[in-house]
């Protein structure tokens, strides 16, 4: 599933071609993806001019004139596709909502498994919605403080990897980049999170911030379904340090007698890669 990265790369996407257009045309190409779309969606859209985006986690916000936003979420393997005017390929198969606005451009969402969803929710109640209410604070965000995750981890006996994965813990993160910020700070993802408050928060606030940074300028990793708006791959894959490299040497001690590479563990049966002698 896309995380924060994938689709802050996305939603930037998005905004560079719909970004103070108006929509002159939506359709529904189905009743619904994960859940049915709001009632009457293309008509809702029709008409609107596009204000603005926010992400929240893993969600992207498109604010509407009129007072509305179009909450949209990727799924397992959602796509935004962006079409220039005067394209000429037929539509994508598995493309269940097309915007055009008026200078020709078509947006498409296509998810073949539906696990994605389109919903409306008031722009002045965007964070009340039954899908972000709850959720934890933005990791790129000044408020989001070693004080304000240690707070969050304090008192949980659950291993630091799934307490990080906990959207209402912080919003966005998924299992690539905790993997990875969990290396650049030197912490073992099966240590207990209540043990993180303190000088650990304070390596781990920096790390996570870091490798969000550097994954969205490298416009995110594309494993399995993900790309961006323009069609174009990301390439953070190109970067990981531990996250799917289950036996090669770790990046801080190769060839160290003590190291024996990274390390792949299951946990809450997801794979978990870290180094066992860097990491504690």
């Amino acid at each position: 599933m896309p995380e924060l990265p994938e689709v802050e790369t996305v939603m930037r996407g998005l905004a560079a071609v719909l970004e103070g257009r108006t929509i002159i045309r939506a359709a529904t190409n189905r009743e619904g993806m994960r859940w049915p779309f709001p009632a009457g969606l293309a008509a809702r859209l029709t008409g609107a001019r596009v204000e603005g985006f926010r992400r929240r986690g893993k969600y992207m916000l498109m604010r509407l004139s009129g007072g509305d936003s179009a909450l949209i979420h990727l799924g397992m393997s959602g796509r935004m596709v962006a079409r220039p005017r005067g394209a000429n390929a037929p539509p994508p198969a598995h493309e269940h909502l097309a915007l055009e606005v008026e200078d020709g451009t078509r947006v498409g969402f296509v998810d073949p498994r539906r696990f994605g969803c389109v919903d409306l929710v008031p722009t002045a109640a965007e964070d009340g919605h039954k899908l972000l209410a709850g959720m934890g604070p933005e990791p790129l965000e000044e408020g989001f403080t070693p004080g304000v995750l240690g707070a969050a981890l304090a008192g949980k006996r659950t291993p630091v990897k799934a307490a990080l994965l906990d959207q209402g813990v912080v919003a966005g993160l998924g299992n690539i980049y905790v993997a990875e910020a969990l290396f650049r700070a030197g912490i073992s993802p099966r240590r207990l999170a209540q043990t993180i408050p303190g000088a650990r928060a304070r390596r781990l606030v920096p790390a996570i911030r870091a490798v969000l940074e550097e994954a969205i300028a490298a416009g995110g990793s594309s494993l399995r379904d993900y790309v961006r708006a323009d069609g174009e791959l990301g390439h953070f894959q190109d970067r990981f340090q531990v996250y799917d490299r289950e036996g090669a040497p770790c990046p801080l001690c190769p060839g160290a007698p003590a190291c024996q590479g990274v390390a792949r563990i299951v946990q809450s049966g997801r794979s978990t890669f870290f180094c066992a002698r860097t990491q504690r």
